[in-house]
């Protein structure tokens, strides 16, 4: 492996972003982040830092997204080191901070390598002014491994975590190699009329308006109102820089507020709850948890955003539907609004999760609907904002597309103010649209389980704290996902972690990890081996859930979990259960 701090950067001046020096100013180049907002994010090593994952598509994906780059000759090249060596002559850096105290920044470039994946790579780490001029990292001064296979991330690093700047990551291309140049884009206009159809476009349906006309008639009286967002890493706030203000979800709680908030809206509350990466199958297990708060709060409206994640729904939308149930049976007759966000290839569930708001009467917006017919069309067409405006990489919103979408919600929010109220509740003691078996999910682990569940750990006696990291609620902070859980170490021996519980469905929620001293592990259930679960599907740290029985009728059922033959020297983490009684 080569690791090591290189200066080997030719840095611009005068605090803007500087020409490149010769040899580097006449060469053909791309971008790959245009003026792209970042913040420094607390990582496991003790660094602050926004990354850029290169692995498979990624890196390909993110070229073509920001600099249109679509000769296959040039792409492919990116793919693995050697290509990406060919290619490209230098990396040119520009950051610029958010304050006058700049502070300390780095770039940092890791390859992947083919003995050990995350070790044998290159490691390259070089200092960066943060005034906004351009550093430039020559690739041939640098010093590589020989063992490198393909590029892994590149990240842009802080002193403290927090920390903003505006950063452009530019590809200078070797000799022979030419691509065309992007062409800057007009602002966009709020103000326009356009933008207003735009949020018209995004109301797929009011619903029944009886919830949510009572939820606002509240704020308007001064009540206590709390309204809560449930979702995947685009509810977290990811693409939004700083996270905890700049999130669709903090900006329309923000709206709300102010729309019908009394003397200064205090009594608006904010439950934020999203999760990156995990669909409502995992949702459905920590709702009680995340957006209840055990029991504490009593949302008044719920917006749950599942539509870009539930692709790892291994029930096809049973979970969703339950979710929807779960929230709109408490005593509190909470409105459930539905949300559907989209990727940048178009693509979201709307059509299967949809029909459950028809069904029932939700009110639902569509980011799809508002804006993919217009991401076609150039300014003064009907386009009115761009991809590249829109997204901040292939999955999530820029700070302006988290402000669309919060626009979105605030335009139904002001249409169901001025309708007239539903005169009754909506229905839903009836038939499912695609099933209701999850409703009444609980979640189950180490703080809980007494009562519940007979456990014997075995060998799954240690605690993890190396988690997915997640801000909540309006936090600039992460919290750790599910810190009450079962670990295998490695060291703590080969016995399998027995539960006997009674119940009709169950839901096992366990880590995923890249790290190469975890292992997968067998689940049986009744003395039948039913799945295995391997923490390297997906390959970073977060959370997953599979559903282990689901059956109509409760009965006492005992759950083995153990190491994989020959991988009891690894590590595995069981986070939880989900339950249903």
């Amino acid at each position: 492996m080569t690791d090591h701090n290189s200066a080997a950067v030719d840095e611009g001046v005068n605090g803007g972003p500087a020409a490149p020096r010769d040899p580097v100013d006449k060469r053909s180049s791309f971008y790959l982040m245009y003026e792209s907002i970042v913040e420094a994010t607390a990582r496991p090593d003790g660094r602050f830092s926004q990354e850029v994952y290169l692995e498979g598509r990624q890196f390909i994906d993110r070229v073509m997204f920001t600099s249109g780059v679509t000769d296959e000759s040039i792409v492919q090249l990116l793919t693995n080191c050697s290509g990406f060596r060919k290619l490209v002559h230098s990396i040119g850096i520009s950051v610029k901070t958010s304050d006058d105290d700049h502070g300390s920044v780095w770039f940092a470039l890791e390859n992947w390598g083919r003995t050990r994946k995350y070790e044998t790579g290159t490691k390259l780490r070089v200092p960066v002014r943060a005034d906004g001029s351009e550093s430039v990292l020559v690739l041939e001064e640098q010093e590589w491994s020989m063992d490198d296979d393909v590029p892994g991330k590149m990240a842009i690093e802080f002193d403290r975590q927090g920390a903003l700047g505006t950063v452009s990551i530019v590809l200078y291309l070797n000799d022979g190699y030419e691509v065309q140049a992007i062409e800057p884009e007009d602002p966009v206009d709020y103000d326009s009329e356009a933008y207003r159809a735009l949020l018209a476009k995004s109301l797929l349906s009011s619903g029944n308006n009886y919830r949510l006309k009572a939820a606002i008639e509240k704020a308007k009286r001064g009540e206590d109102v709390t309204i809560a967002y449930i979702g995947g890493s685009i509810t977290q706030g990811a693409g939004a820089k700083p996270i905890h203000t700049e999130s669709y979800a903090y900006r329309s709680y923000l709206q709300f507020k102010q729309m019908f908030g009394r003397n200064g809206g205090d009594h608006i509350h904010l439950i934020k709850a999203g999760v990156g990466g995990t669909p409502s199958e995992l949702g459905i297990v920590r709702y009680d948890r995340d957006v209840l708060r055990d029991g504490a709060v009593k949302p008044d409206i719920v917006i749950i955003e599942f539509a870009v994640n539930d692709a790892g729904d291994e029930t096809n939308g049973v979970c969703y539907e339950s979710l929807a149930l779960n929230i709109l049976a408490a005593d509190n007759r909470p409105a459930v609004i539905l949300l559907f966000s989209v990727f940048m290839n178009d693509w979201n569930l709307q059509d299967r999760l949809a029909p459950v708001g028809t069904h029932y009467g939700l009110p639902m917006v569509s980011i799809k609907d508002a804006v993919v017919e217009q991401f076609r069309l150039r300014k003064g067409e009907g386009g009115v904002m761009s991809k590249r405006q829109f997204f901040y990489d292939i999955y999530h919103p820029t700070n302006a597309g988290h402000r669309l979408m919060a626009d979105c919600l605030a335009y139904l929010f002001a249409e169901t103010d001025q309708a007239h109220p539903a005169e009754a509740d909506i229905v839903i003691d009836k038939q499912p649209v695609i099933g209701n078996d999850f409703v009444g999910t609980r979640l189950l682990d180490r703080s809980n389980c007494e009562g519940i569940a007979t456990i014997v750990p075995g060998s799954f006696t240690g605690i993890d704290t190396d988690l997915q990291m997640v801000e909540m609620d309006d936090h600039p902070y992460a919290t750790p996902q599910f810190p009450n859980n079962w670990m295998h170490t490695g060291e703590s021996g080969n016995e399998s972690f027995r539960m006997t519980i009674r119940s009709k469905r169950l839901l096992l929620a366990y880590k995923d990890s890249g790290r190469s001293d975890f292992g997968s592990a067998e689940i049986w259930v009744d003395g039948v081996h039913v799945r295995d679960a391997d923490p390297h599907e997906v390959n970073w740290t977060h959370c997953s859930a599979v559903i282990l029985y689901n059956e109509p009728i409760a009965r006492e059922h005992t759950v083995d979990i153990l190491m994989t033959s020959g991988q009891g020297d690894r590590k595995f983490t069981i986070l939880g259960f989900g339950y249903v009684e």
